[in-house]
């Protein structure tokens, strides 16, 4: 193997169409899905459907990979003949995945890596990704990668809207009162990460409708101030509605790529049913 070349490491989390994982030949690094009983890995042993088809029954609890599922990825990566890796994560701010690879990486001999906190989550997390694959393909060395993550960290975003406030109240990721009132009056928020890879409201809506207008508006703001741009459209069990939201952004919104998909299992038990994603990279 070509020794110069460098391996692309992510978590299952940042929702790379499994195509583009195939395309650049990405390392996946698994999250896990807990219920009582059992634990899943996330997009390895469990679906989306799956986590949704027991929601009656359990709603799970997500964790970080384990040590041990992510040190034999990194020590495949070597196995497999590379010296130098970039490890790319969901944000820093929302889960300890990114302090987990950068401790574990530290301790892998003969293999430098770069490591990249996208301050983002799912399709966010995982135009960035894209974006260094580009870079990668193009040549690009682990420096370059290094001088250039802030810029494209800072130039992607994803725009969200849940169905229902529940589980992003369950997981503890929206205090009480938020619920309470969101429940209440039907307020739907347009949920994104800000520049500490948080959760924060960027607009709220009243109904399914409007917050998908609002998500669209605030996705068409961020995407306008870049000369170039690719786009994400996920969902969470919404596909038809994801389809729409697709069509009509595809004529407001040129893009250089369009991605599309599921998101992730351990996405889905913090979001439940219905949420649509709409990621912008002007990277």
């Amino acid at each position: 193997m070509d020794t110069s070349r460098i391996a692309l490491i992510v978590d299952s989390c940042t929702d790379v169409p499994p195509e583009d994982i195939e395309r650049y030949g990405m390392y996946v690094v698994p999250l896990q899905v807990n219920y009582e009983n059992e634990s899943f890995l996330d997009k390895v042993t469990i679906s989306p459907q799956e986590v949704y088809d027991r929601f009656a029954q359990e709603i799970p609890t997500t964790s970080t990979p384990t040590p041990a599922i992510a040190r034999e990825v990194l020590e495949r990566v070597v196995a497999d003949g590379y010296e130098q890796a970039v490890i790319v994560t969901i944000s820093s701010g929302l889960s300890a995945t990114f302090e987990l690879m950068r401790s574990l990486s530290a301790g892998i001999a003969g293999l430098e890596c770069c490591l990249v906190d996208t301050k983002n989550i799912g399709m966010g997390a995982g135009l960035v990704v894209l974006a260094i694959a580009r870079m990668l393909e193009g040549g690009a060395t682990l420096d370059d990668v290094r001088r250039e993550a802030d810029r494209i960290v800072a130039s992607t975003k994803v725009f969200f809207c849940v169905d229902t406030l529940e589980y992003l109240h369950k997981g503890g990721r929206i205090g009480n009162v938020t619920y309470a009132v969101g429940s209440l009056l039907d307020m739907r928020p347009v949920i994104t990460c800000n520049e500490q890879g948080v959760y924060v409201t960027v607009s709220k809506a009243k109904g399914r409708r409007q917050s998908l207008k609002k998500a669209m508006a605030c996705a068409e703001k961020f995407a306008a101030q870049f000369p170039r741009r690719t786009m994400a459209v996920v969902n969470g069990d919404a596909a038809a509605e994801a389809a729409e939201v697709r069509a009509e952004l595809g004529e407001r919104i040129d893009a250089e790529a369009w991605y599309e998909g599921q998101i992730s299992p351990v996405l889905v038990v913090h979001t439940g049913p219905g949420l649509i994603g709409i990621g912008v990279c002007g990277a």
